[in-house]
């Protein structure tokens, strides 16, 4: 599922399927990082983070291992499979750990410069992925800067943070805005620590108020970390799309999706109010 099998086929000796023992995946990946070695260590999000957060913390994060966390079917894209699989609260614990780097990738091209870009750095990271095939926001890896937010439409009216997946749902609402006269500027905020501060404040700044995107638990998760930042350093109205404090049902991921409110539209209403909220 993690289509790790691929890279187990052309390297089989470096390649170990620990099976359905995930604290032991995470000892093992630390006990070689002790040796020099650049470790992947990849399972699904519930199971590489909820399932083995006392691994991480005590094993990587601690003593800065060089292990890299790579976690499928965050979020609720693993529908059907139930809240037993589903992860919305992974990015507030991996950013809550010192030393932890934390991406979400927006589409394929971030992906793929991700995971080549860590392969070359030192130290722990967190890289969060959905299950399903989401639309390209960029054009090729070589637009694409890690660690800094990329501003993917400019606007003057009002700012749309997303992440993840739901940068594409943000392009679509900044669209759908446009075709009534109202300039929406789209930030791609994939690094989420260390975070992209400056660019945060720049876009509060100049359109006054911003609306955040993420399929994720809004209590405490990207959203959370945009309005800590513009509360402290240039306050302006903010309103966040994200699950709202629940844990989601079953089903079809794209009828999840509706469900809780992860849609275009929603981005796009949340923008109409929050235009209203500006002095």
């Amino acid at each position: 599922s993690t289509k790790t099998s691929s890279f187990g086929k052309k390297f089989p000796d470096r390649f170990f399927n620990i099976g359905i023992a995930e604290q032991n995946m995470m000892g093992i990946s630390a006990g070689l990082a002790t040796t020099g070695k650049t470790v992947f260590a990849s399972s699904f999000a519930m199971f590489a983070v909820g399932r083995v957060y006392d691994q991480i913390r005590q094993s990587i994060a601690y003593p800065k291992m060089n292990v890299k966390i790579v976690a499928t079917h965050a979020g609720i894209t693993v529908g059907e499979d139930g809240v037993s699989h589903q992860m919305i609260e992974d990015i507030s614990l991996m950013c809550a750990l010192p030393n932890m780097k934390v991406i979400v990738p927006a589409d394929t091209f971030e992906t793929k410069k991700t995971i080549r870009e860590i392969s070359l750095e030192k130290g722990p990271t967190y890289v969060r992925l959905g299950r399903s095939k989401v639309p390209n926001v960029f054009e090729s890896e070589d637009e694409i800067k890690l660690g800094k937010a990329a501003t993917l439409v400019d606007g003057d009216d009002i700012t749309i943070i997303a992440s993840g997946i739901m940068v594409s749902k943000s392009l679509e609402a900044a669209q759908k805005l446009k075709s009534e006269g109202i300039s929406a500027g789209v930030v791609n905020l994939s690094t989420l620590k260390p975070i992209d501060r400056q660019a945060i404040i720049k876009s509060a700044k100049k359109t006054g108020c911003v609306v955040t995107a993420e399929e994720h638990n809004i209590y405490i998760g990207m959203g959370a970390l945009v309005s800590s930042i513009i509360s402290e350093e240039y306050p302006v109205p903010i309103l966040r799309c994200g699950i709202k404090d629940t844990f989601a049902q079953s089903g079809d991921y794209e009828l999840l999706m509706q469900i809780y409110n992860l849609t275009a539209d929603e981005i796009y209403k949340l923008s109409k109010n929050v235009i209203t909220m500006k002095k």
